[in-house]
């Protein structure tokens, strides 16, 4: 950061991040604080939306010729998606209620990780709170990113197995059923487009990979 720091203290270098000085103004904080928010791809990075799960950020990319293009970026702290299997190969899917969307789509568990909370802890904990189950054995699939295009949100996916009943525990906001389905059963409604969820489609993809089906 000090080289960084340096880098941009030169004469060059400052009338080169203008347009992040302005910004700055506008926002009532330093040029020296709006610089740390750059990086090698960022001529300037201002926060313009805090939430409760997610940051907006407006970002100056920085082009291959030179040029900055204004983009948005979200931020998210991560998240786990957890495809859990009885022990007779039945798959525990849920039925949720996404209000973005306004549809009930048949999704596997999953959800954002808190504060320094590990992906398998967070799987663990998504299972538990959305369908009941707890799970004796949870095995690392694989890992993606949900949204490239805006988001450098990592999406880390579980098998469940061992699993054991117990009762939800949801959020005030949350709609969710279970529904416990054949494999047959699922793979059909991921080719037939009932199962229109990304991050459900793509751990199933895994798993299946995985299995060499």
């Amino acid at each position: 950061m000090v080289d960084k720091i340096a880098h941009l203290s030169r004469p060059a270098a400052i009338g080169k991040y203008k347009p992040c000085r302005a910004l700055c103004c506008r926002a009532r904080v330093s040029i020296i604080q709006c610089m740390n928010d750059a990086n090698d791809r960022f001529e300037y990075r201002k926060l313009v939306f805090s939430g409760r799960v997610a940051k907006a950020y407006e970002v100056g990319l920085r082009m291959p010729d030179g040029k900055v293009v204004g983009r948005d970026l979200f931020e998210y702290s991560g998240a786990a998606v957890v495809l859990p299997v009885l022990d007779d190969g039945l798959m525990v899917l849920i039925r949720n209620y996404r209000f973005a969307v306004d549809e009930h789509l048949y999704e596997l568990p999953a959800g954002i990780l808190e504060a320094g909370e590990a992906p398998e802890v967070c799987a663990r904990r998504e299972l538990a709170e959305e369908t009941g189950y707890r799970a004796e054995k949870i095995e690392k699939l694989g890992e993606f990113y949900t949204g490239p295009g805006t988001t450098d949100e990592r999406m880390h996916a579980y098998l469940a197995t061992g699993l054991r009943d117990g009762r939800q525990d949801l959020e005030a906001y949350e709609q969710i059923a279970l529904e416990v389905l054949a494999e047959d059963d699922v793979r059909r409604m991921v080719a037939d487009g009932t199962i229109h969820d990304a991050k459900t489609i793509a751990t199933l993809g895994l798993y299946w990979l995985g299995k060499g089906t």
